[in-house]
């Protein structure tokens, strides 16, 4: 897709919207979609203003009664995924590994109730971009993908085929891998408007190998794009400051940088705990070999079988040590990982809003630029140039409504996003939390029962 180079005034940052585009909302009874990707200008004079779609592009289309169907869910829809059987397709570099996609629901957008595909990395990373271009400037949450991990994936590249035992690392990162790809589509399955998104279907549903998402390559020429702007719009978000006046909006933020403030901290503490939890888990394998070993030259034969039983049922608490690290890190660690990139995807829609209130305010002043030509016009006597001028006014008229009209719409969308979100993340911490509350317990309780059944050994020492 061909972009149009950006002029030197095109330098700085304005949301991604097309205020020449002057269609009602609402006038159709689909909600189109626009391909991302396209620059449209504002006017002849000013290219200040990038959009995601160009009229001559093919508009994606989303049904509104299948979405009215999916928002007003009352329950009996649902919707399973599993991400599970990784493979490594290929030799060498130009391996990678491709992952078994299973899909149980009962949505009438989907054609079947039970499918299943496969998946590489690269197409996770290709369906969020999709998703972040069509929504994110809307004020939808997009649920962050899982990042690259570049030492990780050459390790896999240059292991020996799956057909022969790899490393432990890489099973691990591989494991790693695997549940946050899952989580992904789980929580974009979750959202009611993004589950019902014909990309989405489509990445889950068909059989067919999707096209090659290039751009996710983080060596490629897109990837240094993407870290420019990104560049850009840390600069933006950090030298401009909105004149806000809604409340709701700043309560809000703060609330989110706390709560963002505070999920790091902990996302620190965890790491640190799972860490040492590992540690000892090794720890206590050594007072297994080193309990086994004394045993072997202990002369006193109640003793020697006590030291004996001592090393299996520390080497048994090994097991369990390892056990309580993995849910450590799979229940809590990882899972407030997650929070901390939708807090970032957050931050990202608020920005969007931000954006789109400097378009409003670009819009009102070159609006104030046009009428003041006018003025000069009338004037001077200008005729020839009074209904030019008149004409851009007019024209600027319509620019400064759509672009207030599309501020109102990504507050109100964000707003109706963030009470989602609440709902959604109050119960996930329950779950979670009861979840590891339970595993704690249950190896507790296993801890108990194997030092009651070591005791009798150490009471008939003689």
């Amino acid at each position: 897709m061909e972009v149009e180079t950006p002029t030197h005034e095109q330098n700085r940052e304005f949301a991604d919207v097309d205020i020449n585009n002057g269609s009602a909302s609402g006038a159709s009874d689909e909600e189109e979609v626009p391909a991302p990707g396209s620059v449209t200008n504002l006017d002849q004079e000013s290219d200040l203003f990038v959009s995601a779609m160009t009229p001559s592009e093919v508009h994606r289309r989303i049904s509104a009664s299948n979405l009215e169907e999916v928002l007003t869910d009352d329950g009996d829809y649902f919707i399973q995924i599993a991400v599970s059987d990784p493979q490594k397709v290929g030799d060498g570099m130009s391996s990678y590994l491709a992952y078994k996609v299973t899909t149980k629901t009962n949505i009438p957008k989907f054609k079947r109730t039970e499918f299943s595909t496969l998946r590489r990395f690269s197409d996770f990373l290709g369906i969020h971009d999709l998703l972040v271009n069509k929504y994110m400037r809307m004020g939808r949450i997009i649920p962050p993908a899982p990042s690259k991990n570049i030492i990780g994936s050459t390790k896999v590249k240059m292991s020996p085929q799956q057909s022969e035992p790899g490393t432990p690392i890489n099973q691990e990162w591989i494991e790693i891998r695997r549940a946050a790809l899952e989580r992904f589509v789980h929580r974009t399955a979750q959202h009611p408007v993004l589950r019902v998104d014909m990309d989405f279907v489509n990445f889950l549903e068909s059989d067919q190998e999707l096209p090659r998402a290039v751009n996710t390559s983080a060596l490629s020429g897109a990837g240094v794009i993407r870290l420019f702007n990104k560049v850009g719009e840390t600069v933006n978000k950090i030298t401009y400051k909105m004149d806000e006046n809604d409340p709701w909006f700043d309560d809000k933020i703060t609330e989110v940088e706390n709560l963002d403030a505070n999920l790091q901290k902990l996302s620190s503490a965890l790491k640190s705990l799972v860490s040492s939890r590992r540690e000892l888990s090794a720890l206590t394998g050594l007072v297994a070999k080193s309990a086994a070993m004394l045993s072997t030259c202990e002369e006193h034969t109640g003793l020697s079988r006590a030291l004996s039983n001592l090393a299996d049922v520390e080497e048994k608490i090994e097991l369990l040590r390892s056990e309580q690290a993995n849910s450590d890190f799979y229940i809590l660690a990882e899972f407030v990982k997650d929070y901390l990139g939708l807090f970032g995807a957050i931050k990202c829609i608020f920005h969007e809003r931000v954006k789109a209130f400097q378009n409003w305010q670009y819009a009102q002043m070159q609006l104030s630029k046009r009428r003041e030509n006018r003025g000069r016009f009338e004037l001077a006597n200008r005729a020839d140039k009074l209904d030019q001028a008149q004409q851009e006014v007019e024209e600027w008229q319509g620019k400064v409504q759509r672009c207030q009209q599309q501020f109102d719409d990504i507050s109100a969308e964000i707003k109706r996003e963030m009470e989602r979100f609440e709902i959604s993340r109050v119960k996930d911490f329950k779950a979670n939390i009861i979840k590891y509350i339970e595993v704690q317990m249950a190896h507790q309780q296993q801890i108990i029962s194997y030092w009651e059944a070591f005791a009798p050994f150490a009471r008939e020492i003689v």
